[in-house]
């Protein structure tokens, strides 16, 4: 059965060096991808995370200054501009796989109108009673969407091609999606684990909602990766340099 994946990057989050990686007194600022995927399957497709949305949009001539904190979206990176350049309507995506609800990850929603919205329980639960903005904000995830909340994982297409797989640390319900592609096998990560680094090292970034249950799902990862998983980061800059957007990934 024919499957296949494509990596988009639907925005840009810059921060400290040190807002990814715990006790790392590095203040230089790093600018990050903000990725989505697409996954291609026989039965529908699904969206892996939607990236940013309106509200973080901006003119390319007013892009933030290198060294301050900020997320920004510009013209033809949003997700439905990202769909449409490889000729995918964005009205024939079936289902939103959301990692978590953070706007960096589900602001892209309001793009996808048709979708239903896969999300754990506990994540949903969290957002909808969290009075903080900035942590949670509705404008963002509540949107209209028909919503799937599911309790651990989830056999997206009953052939077990796409795994859903709950990932919990970074949120009380993050989850990330295992693709399993005919060159071998592909997690998709999101925030569980923002970089490279924080799997060799073993550190959390600073921003984690339960740091046991964070280590946990490094060690996962880790175990995953030994036996050839390959792991998409969520906001790592050098891995992005390998992927090219618009193109399979094998």
């Amino acid at each position: 059965m024919s499957i296949s994946l494509y990596a988009f990057n639907c925005g840009w989050f810059q921060c400290k060096a040190g807002f990814f990686i715990e006790g790392l007194e590095d203040q230089s600022f790093v600018r990050s991808p903000v990725p989505a995927y697409l996954i291609d399957h026989p039965k529908g497709r699904a969206l892996f995370d939607t990236g940013l949305g309106e509200r973080n949009r901006r003119a390319i001539e007013a892009r933030l200054p290198h060294d301050k904190f900020g997320l920004e979206l510009f013209e033809g990176m949003d997700i439905a501009a990202r769909l449409r350049a490889i000729d995918v309507d964005p009205s024939s995506i079936n289902w939103i796989i959301a990692s978590h609800l953070h706007n960096d990850h589900c602001g892209g929603m309001m793009f996808v109108p048709n979708a239903t919205v896969i999300v754990q329980s506990k994540e949903w639960a969290a957002a909808q009673a969290c009075e903080d903005p900035w942590v949670y904000n509705k404008v963002d995830f509540d949107t209209g969407h028909s919503i799937k909340a599911i309790d651990g994982e989830l056999d997206l297409f009953g052939d077990g091609t796409v795994m859903i797989v709950p990932t919990y640390g970074h949120t009380p319900g993050h989850q990330s999606a295992i693709v399993r592609l005919a060159g071998g096998e592909i997690l998709l990560a999101a925030d569980c684990c923002y970089t490279e680094r924080n799997l060799n090292e073993r550190v959390l970034p600073g921003f984690t909602f339960d740091k046991e249950a964070g280590l946990a799902t490094l060690d996962r990862l880790a175990q995953l990766r030994a036996k050839g998983t390959r792991i998409m980061f969520g906001h790592d800059a050098t891995m992005w340099k390998s992927v090219t957007e618009g193109a399979p990934v094998s």
